[in-house]
């Protein structure tokens, strides 16, 4: 076994505090990976709180990984030392059913194996990105140009794929009308893609704050939520919704800002269920979509995308030792956009 140290939550009740650890052995197919940089998702703080399920513990978070490959086993093909690798929100799957065989490993039928809180093949728990080192299998690492800034790399691989994934499977492009709703981690990526990918994106927010902020990402529209005039002026105008937002909200009030055969694309997961009028829906023929993470495949198109476009993540860089600090900034909703941990820090 490799020592490794990291930041866990040795229970729900506990907040992250230096915990040393050990990972697998380089196995024939494995990389060994020295974190750089990880991503501090909203997801880690749901997982080490018990908010979905209860967790495995002690718990080491992050799943938003960019550093340097230091060995590869002897059969790997895709790395060698000195590249630099990311790892996302899986490590592994089963690799031989239907969902496998097409590039949706994070939908295996028989248990995607999570960066961290899951249960590995081999029987023993996994451990994620904040942490010095991980070992994984190379299809699940995915390579990184070093032409972008690492920093930025990382979340990416979660708020960057959940958002690319949705916008590329309904193609939105030149022509359409996005409207992003939320502008935070996801929110801010929508942006950049949208944008990227030839639409005329309006950020929706409750936050007339944000509305410069809107703007300097490249955003051509911005309408305050809470300005019932402002509303009232885009119902029915936009081709698609992209919902970035994991608080409670009406999603009755955002399908009537659709145009006929609209999508609205859930990403963000609030706690509550959803209360939804079929009148909503049949007013107009629109439709409710959801979509998560995307497969290796797809994740590496759009790594490749990123650095064809030089688009990375917006960051405020973070000692690890202050995560805690981050948590508690993240839910208050005080970063633009994103936390990244600098492992240099640990």
């Amino acid at each position: 076994m490799i020592p490794a140290k990291g930041y866990a939550a040795q229970n729900p009740q506990s907040d992250l505090a230096p915990w040393d650890f050990e990972v697998r052995e380089v196995g024939h197919h494995d990389v060994q990976i020295r974190i750089m940089y990880c991503g501090v998702c909203h997801t880690d703080l749901h997982q080490i709180r018990n908010d979905w399920y209860p967790g495995i513990f002690p718990m080491v978070p992050g799943h938003e990984i960019i550093g340097e490959v230091i060995s590869v086993g002897d059969h790997v093909k895709k790395f060698s030392p000195g590249d630099w690798a990311g790892v996302g929100t899986m490590v592994d799957s089963c690799g031989h059913c239907h969902e496998c065989g097409h590039g949706h490993e994070q939908l295996c039928t028989d248990g995607t194996v999570w960066t961290y809180n899951s249960m590995g093949k081999d029987g023993l728990p996994t451990y994620g990105g904040y942490s010095n080192v991980i070992v994984v299998n190379e299809h699940f690492a995915l390579q990184v140009s070093k032409t972008l800034d690492p920093r930025g790399v990382g979340p990416l691989l979660c708020a960057g794929i959940t958002t690319y994934s949705p916008l590329r499977r309904f193609r939105v492009g030149e022509g359409h009308k996005l409207a992003v709703l939320g502008l935070g981690g996801l929110g801010h990526m929508a942006v950049k893609f949208g944008l990227a990918f030839g639409a005329r994106v309006t950020v929706l927010s409750n936050s007339p704050a944000k509305r410069e902020d809107a703007y300097q990402l490249g955003a051509h529209d911005f309408i305050d939520m809470s300005d019932a005039a402002q509303a009232e002026s885009v119902k029915g105008t936009f081709d698609f919704i992209i919902d970035c937002v994991s608080a409670k909200h009406d999603l009755n009030l955002y399908l009537g800002l659709l145009a006929t055969n609209g999508v609205h694309i859930c990403v963000g997961i609030p706690s509550e269920p959803f209360e939804l009028s079929a009148f909503s829906l049949l007013s107009g023929n629109k439709s409710v979509a959801g979509s998560g993470s995307g497969g290796i495949q797809e994740t590496q198109e759009m790594l490749d995308f990123c650095a064809e476009h030089d688009i990375t993540a917006d960051v405020e860089l973070i000692d690890i030792k202050d995560v805690n600090a981050a948590f508690e900034r993240m839910v208050r909703g005080d970063v633009r956009y994103r936390f990244v941990i600098d492992l240099n820090t640990l």
